[in-house]
């Protein structure tokens, strides 16, 4: 009988003590928990939760259409392509280019006329067309202003390629920047950093009286 009583009274004090052990064991580990959640805390080596970046691609903006309102008219692909302040400047070297074509065929026009009248011996009178003009050049020979028309010409012609030459790379702009539009995608949140920097000086400097120059260094995130 005794022996029984004893039996049940160990394994009820067993069944105490194992009680209380996993008691600390929760206790412990929740406690261990709470220690390494405190180490995300903010402040701490956790990398900090950043908002996704954001992209907005335009498919329905057409490089095929950028491209033929620019072959029409200089500068409206650029208008298509909401990139308005670059027309002032291309209508600004058109219309230089344009002047230059006019200014230089006046002058072609003025030197031959007054070449022809010396080369055929013909005096214009005052009612005749480049009067004026070879009145001016009397004492200028005839070849000489053969040489100055030639030169005159040259000139427009230059002048000439170079408003197709403009006309060409107006519209090679426009398809590259409706493609990009249209094709790839374009960060709204592009920034940049500016800091001062020291950089080592060229090798025909290094005599200098010191090996570095100051610098600025430009950061881009995209």
């Amino acid at each position: 009988m005794y022996r029984f009583l004893f039996v049940i009274g160990f394994i009820i004090a067993f069944a105490f003590v194992a009680k209380a052990q996993t008691a600390d064991t929760v206790a412990i580990s929740k406690k261990d928990t709470i220690k390494k959640a405190s180490h995300l805390a903010p402040g701490s080596f956790a990398p900090p939760i950043r908002k996704e970046k954001a992209y907005h691609p335009d498919s329905l903006h057409s490089p095929h259409k950028a491209v033929m309102h620019s072959l029409m008219i200089p500068g409206w692909g650029q208008l298509y392509n909401h990139q308005w302040w670059k027309v002032p400047i291309i209508y600004g070297g058109v219309g230089l280019l344009v002047t230059a074509v006019l200014f230089n065929q006046k002058y072609y026009n003025q030197y031959l006329g007054v070449a022809e009248y010396k080369t055929r011996g013909v005096t214009p009178g005052p009612t005749d067309k480049y009067y004026a003009e070879y009145v001016a050049y009397a004492n200028v020979s005839a070849q000489s202003l053969y040489d100055a028309a030639d030169g005159n010409r040259r000139n427009r012609d230059l002048s000439i390629f170079g408003i197709l030459a403009a006309w060409g790379i107006q519209t090679i702009d426009a398809y590259i920047d409706a493609k990009f539009i249209h094709s790839y995608t374009v960060d709204n949140n592009l920034t940049f950093k500016v800091t001062p920097g020291l950089i080592n000086q060229p090798v025909f400097a290094q005599a200098a009286n010191t090996s570095f120059i100051p610098a600025i260094k430009i950061n881009f995130t995209f």
